[in-house]
């Protein structure tokens, strides 16, 4: 066996099958502009991500067993259970869990846009201004000089 114990692979297990919930969400979501994409998958990457503290009662009288596991997972425990004080505790670290998610998904969004408007040449505003002063040439010029072609021939391009 790989670990002598079966918590570290109990980790490892879920982490993989988060991971390809999250992927196939990605996917399945890609109708969607970039913007709520990235926002839905993060709010559901912080769900599925956070921990949360939880105690068992074991067979021993006054006996429990305390550990940490996904929020979910605690949360949804603690609702089959009918334990309120998991789902009290759970729920916070969930919803804090999923604020995180999704401002880290804003956060990506922005320095792909960054990245986007550096590879372009520009920003949206030099843009706004060729077309406003009708030079729909000069952007393009902009690009050729970037790739070390000043002037003369210009190859195609496939966007």
């Amino acid at each position: 066996m790989l670990f002598s114990d079966s918590l570290p692979q109990l980790w490892l297990s879920y982490g993989a099958l988060s991971l390809i919930v999250l992927v196939t969400g990605y996917l399945g979501v890609r109708w969607l502009p970039l913007l709520p994409r990235l926002i839905l998958v993060g709010v559901v990457a912080g769900g599925l991500w956070m921990v949360a503290p939880f105690s068992l009662p074991l067979l021993q009288p006054g006996a429990t067993y305390s550990g940490l596991a996904p929020a979910i997972v605690v949360m949804a425990v603690g609702v089959i259970q009918h334990d309120g004080g998991q789902v009290a505790g759970a729920m916070p670290l969930l919803l804090v869990g999923a604020a995180i998610g999704g401002a880290l998904g804003l956060v990506a969004w922005r320095l792909l846009r960054r990245r986007h408007d550096d590879a372009d040449g520009g920003s949206g505003q030099d843009r706004k201004q060729d077309r406003k002063q009708g030079s729909p040439a000069r952007a393009s010029n902009k690009r050729g000089h970037a790739r070390g072609k000043p002037g003369g021939r210009r190859e195609p391009m496939v966007n």
